[in-house]
Parts: structure tokens; sequence; C-alpha cells
């Protein structure tokens, strides 16, 4: 077990060093959660492009197949709907809590 926490959290740095994985732009964020296995895919097709370049052609070649790309826009297109509800979610606890709170608050008063 302590084997997997060590290679989560090396992976975890590599994440967090990594230049890749941006935001679109100040204003847009990515809403889906294929940015860090896009991260780890960039590397990896950096690293082997690096090495030996028609092994890197070959790997944009199978990025680039229509089952990839339609895989990947499922994908895209059903975290972005979680990540939506999930922050929806947040916000109706964050309220219901100000609420509890500043009821508790009212009633020690």
């Amino acid at each position: 077990m302590g084997k997997l926490y060590t290679v989560a959290a090396f992976l975890l740095l590599l994440l967090l060093l990594e230049t890749g994985a941006k935001s679109i732009s100040k204003r847009h964020v990515r809403r889906d959660w294929l940015i860090i296995p896009d991260t780890f895919a960039f590397t990896i097709y950096e690293s082997v492009n690096n090495l030996y370049p028609p092994a890197g052609k070959v790997l944009m070649d199978i990025f680039e197949t229509p089952a990839v790309q339609n895989t990947r826009g499922f994908i895209i297109d059903i975290t972005s709907q979680l990540t939506l509800k999930g922050e929806e979610l947040q916000s109706k606890i964050t309220d219901f809590w100000n609420k509890i709170s500043a009821k508790v608050k009212t009633d020690t008063n």
C-alpha cells in the first residue's frame, strides 16, 4: 500500500511541475477531467517523439483516429456535466451551511 501512495505522490508531483497542462485562457478553464490524462499522453508523446520521431508519428496517428476522438468527446461531455452538477451541489451545501450557521448565531445571542 505504501508503494501505491509513493507512486501516486510522484505522479502528482510530475503533474504539478508539468507546464503543458494549463487553462485554455484566463477566463476559460477546462471543466473536463481529461486534463490529467492529456498531460500524461502529451508527456509520453513528447518523450517518444524526441527519441524516435517515427514512433511519435504512430502515436499521433493513433490519437487522431475517429474512435479515440469520439471517445474523448463523449468523456469530455459527461465529465463536464458531472463537474457542473458537483459545483451546483457544493453551492447548495455551502448555502445550507451558511443558513444553519446564521441561525445558530441568532439563537445563541
